[in-house]
C-alpha cells in the first residue's frame, strides 16, 4: 500500500521536484483524452493530480475509470503549472502533481448530491447521509473550529489553575425547569436515572469537596423541542470557582471569550466586557440579550399616548399597560401594506394585537413632524415631543404597540432585530459583547400564582437584598451574569447559594415544601451543611460559540451528528423502537395510543 507522505492542502512551488505520495477522495475529474486531470481532496484541501500516458501509461489506464469519491493513492513527482495555468482559487494552485504510480484503494457508489453543490441540497438529505455531507471543506472547517475552541478552552483553565473533573451522566431526575431525558434501570427495576441538564449541582458539590477551580466540556440532555440555536444534545464548557464574588467569575471567564475569539477570528475583545443591567436591557431593548449592534432604542411614550385622544393608546394605559415604540432609520421608504400586513403580522405572533406607525416628513413650512391616520389624536407639541424623543429625522418611521408591558416588549424585541438587518443598520460581520447582570430572582408564574426562578433555585440574591426574602421576595436581585454577543447568548452563571438556611428559604418561596426540597435535592442539601464556601460559575454554549464564530444561524452545522426539529437522527434512524426481550428485562412495557379520527 502507497503511505501517505503529505495532505493535499499542504504542497506548494518550495516543494517543486519533490517525490510524494497523496491520499483522499476523487473530487473531480478531466479526461482531455491525452491527459487525464484529477482534483484529489482530504480535509486539508485540493491539489490537482495530472496522468500523463507517456510518463506512466499504467496509471493513465486506470486513471481514466476513476469516479468521484473513489478513495486513491497515488505517487509523483511536484512541479509547476506553469505560467497562466495557475489557480488562484487554491492554496495548492500554482502547482501540481504528475502521477507514476496510482492506487485505487476503494470505490464508492455514486453519491446522493454533489459535494460541491450540497449547500442548495434539501438538508434532510444530507443529514442522512452526513459521512458525505462533512467531506465539505466548509462543514470540515466549522469541525476544525469547534476543535480549536477546545483546546484554547482546556489550555486557557489549565493555565488559571482549573482542574477538569467528570461528573455523572447517570444522575437522579430533579423536575424543575426543562424535562428530563429518563434512563430505565435493569438492576433497580421500575427506578430511573436522569441524563443531565446541567452539572449544576455536581460542580457545586466538587467546591464543597474543596477541588477550587473546576471546568468540564460536557453533553447535557434536555427534552425540549429543538430551535435553529438549540438541540435536545447540546455541550456546555462548565466552569465553576470557589471564594470568589461574580467580578471574579465574569473577569476569569471574559479573559477566555477574548483569548477564542483572537486565536480563532483574530478579533481584539476589549476587556472589561461593559455590563449592562437586566432592567436597562428590558427597557431599552425589550429582551434580556440585547443586539448592541445597533442603536434604534425602545421608548416608553405612555406618558404622551395617555394625553392623546386615540383611544387605542388611552384604553391601554388606563388599564395598567404601556405604550412603547422605536424609530426606524429611513423607514419611511415601507409602504402602508408593508407596515400593515407584514409588520404587524410579524408582532401579532409576539401576542401584540396591533401596530401604529407614523411616517416623518417635512410639512410645507419646514417642521419635521409624523404623518399617519392616527396623527389627528396629537396635538402638534405631542408630535414635536415624539419626535424629539426619538431623535427622529425626515424619512423615517415610528412604530408603536401597545399592550401588557410584557406583550409590548416581546413583541418589539423581535421587530427591532429585524428592520435591522432589513434597514442594513449593522455590520454582519461587527462584533457586540455586553455583560446583562443584576437579574431578578424571581418572576411570578401567573397561571400557578406562585414564583418561579428566573435561572435557577441555587442562584443568590444580591447581597443589599437579602432582607427582601422575607418582605419583597418580587424585587430581589440576583447575582446572576449572562454573556451576550450580538443579541444571542453564549453563557450565562450566578454567584451560588452557599447557606444552608438562605437555600431552605429560597425553596420556600418557590412554593417547594421540604418534603419535595428533600426528595429532589436531599443529597445536595446535606453537602451544604458541611463548610460550603462561596462559590460561583458559568456555562457556555459551545454550539452557539462556534455557530458565531464560523457565522452560521444553523446549530446543526456546527454538531457532527445533530437531530432534527423532531429530534431524530436520520443517519441512524433514532429513536427507534426495541424489541421486547430488552423491555422484558427492564420490566417495561410501551403503550401504543390510538387516535380515533372522529
Amino acid at each position: 500500500m502507497l503511505k501517505r507522505t503529505h495532505n493535499c492542502g499542504q504542497l506548494r512551488l518550495e516543494n517543486d521536484t519533490q517525490q510524494v505520495v497523496l491520499s483522499g477522495w476523487v473530487n473531480s475529474y478531466r479526461d482531455h483524452g491525452n491527459l487525464v486531470f484529477i482534483d484529489l481532496r482530504d480535509r486539508n484541501g485540493l491539489v490537482q493530480l495530472v496522468f500523463d500516458p507517456e510518463a506512466a501509461p499504467e496509471a493513465h489506464k486506470v486513471a481514466r475509470d476513476l469516479r468521484c469519491e473513489w478513495v486513491i493513492a497515488a505517487a509523483g513527482t511536484v512541479r509547476p503549472r506553469g505560467e497562466g495555468l495557475e489557480n488562484p482559487k487554491l492554496a495548492t494552485g500554482q502547482i501540481e502533481v504528475l502521477v507514476k504510480e496510482l492506487e485505487v484503494q476503494n470505490t464508492a457508489k455514486t453519491p446522493p448530491f454533489e459535494i460541491d453543490n450540497a449547500a442548495a441540497v434539501n438538508e434532510e438529505l444530507r443529514l442522512q447521509h452526513r459521512y458525505i455531507d462533512l467531506r465539505r471543506p466548509e462543514m470540515l472547517d466549522k469541525l476544525a473550529v469547534r476543535h480549536r475552541v477546545t483546546k484554547i478552552v482546556r489550555d486557557y483553565y489549565d493555565e488559571n489553575g482549573f482542574w477538569e473533573i467528570e461528573t455523572p451522566m447517570l444522575g437522579k431526575s430533579t423536575p424543575e425547569g426543562a424535562r428530563d431525558f429518563l434512563v430505565p434501570s435493569r438492576l433497580c427495576q421500575g427506578e430511573f436515572y436522569a441524563l443531565p441538564q446541567s452539572p449544576q449541582l455536581f460542580k457545586q458539590i466538587l467546591m464543597v469537596a474543596n477541588t477550587d477551580r473546576y471546568f468540564q466540556i460536557v453533553r447535557c440532555f434536555r427534552d425540549e423541542d429543538p430551535r435553529a440555536d438549540r438541540q435536545a444534545e447540546f455541550t456546555q464548557i462548565d466552569v465553576e470557582m470557589s471564594f470568589v464574588d461574580e467580578d471574579d467569575v465574569m473577569a476569569m471567564n471574559e479573559g477566555l471569550i477574548a483569548r477564542i475569539f483572537k486565536e480563532v477570528k483574530g478579533v481584539d475583545v476589549e476587556l472589561p466586557i461593559p455590563r449592562m443591567s437586566y432592567a436597562q436591557a428590558i427597557d431599552e431593548y425589550g429582551i434580556d440579550r440585547p443586539d448592541l449592534r445597533f442603536d434604534m432604542k425602545l421608548k416608553d411614550i405612555s406618558d404622551l399616548a395617555a394625553a392623546s385622544t386615540f383611544k387605542v393608546f388611552t384604553g391601554t394605559v388606563e388599564n395598567g399597560g404601556i405604550v412603547k415604540g422605536l424609530c426606524a432609520p429611513g423607514g419611511a421608504k415601507y409602504s402602508r401594506s408593508d407596515i400593515e400586513k407584514t409588520m404587524t403580522g410579524f408582532v401579532g405572533e409576539y401576542g401584540a394585537r396591533g401596530l401604529a406607525w407614523m411616517k416623518v416628513e417635512k410639512d410645507a413650512d419646514g417642521n419635521v413632524l409624523p404623518k399617519s391616520s392616527i396623527t389627528k389624536f396629537f396635538t402638534e407639541e405631542q408630535l414635536k415631543e415624539l419626535v424629539e424623543r426619538f431623535g427622529a429625522n425626515e424619512g423615517d418611521l415610528l412604530l408603536f404597540v401597545a399592550d401588557k408591558k410584557d406583550t409590548v416588549n416581546k413583541a418589539l424585541a423581535p421587530l427591532r432585530v429585524r428592520l435591522g438587518r432589513e434597514l442594513e443598520l449593522f455590520d454582519p460581520d461587527d462584533l457586540k459583547f455586553v455583560w446583562v447582570v443584576d437579574f431578578p430572582l424571581f418572576e411570578w408564574n401567573e397561571d400557578n400564582k406562585r414564583f418561579d426562578s428566573l435561572h435557577h433555585p441555587f442562584t443568590c440574591p444580591v447581597e443589599e437584598d437579602m432582607g427582601k426574602l422575607e418582605t419583597d421576595p418580587g424585587n430581589i436581585r440576583s447575582q446572576a451574569y449572562d454573556l451576550v454577543v450580538n443579541g444571542s447568548e453564549v453563557g450565562g452563571g450566578s454567584v451560588r447559594i452557599h447557606q444552608s438556611a438562605v437555600q431552605a428559604k429560597v425553596f420556600e418561596l418557590l412554593n417547594i415544601s421540604k418534603e419535595q426540597a428533600e426528595d429532589r435535592f436531599g443529597f445536595f442539601l446535606k453537602a451544604l451543611e458541611y463548610g460550603a464556601p462561596p462559590h460561583g460559575g458559568i456555562a457556555f454554549g459551545l454550539d452557539r460559540l462556534v455557530m458565531l464564530l464560523t457565522g452560521t444561524e444553523n446549530i446543526r452545522d456546527v454538531i457532527a451528528f445533530p437531530k432534527t426539529q423532531r429530534g431524530q437522527c436520520l443517519m441512524t434512524e433514532a429513536p427507534s423502537d426495541v424489541d421486547s426481550a430488552q423491555l422484558d428485562e427492564l420490566n417495561l412495557r410501551v403503550q401504543k395510543h390510538l387516535h380515533q379520527i372522529d
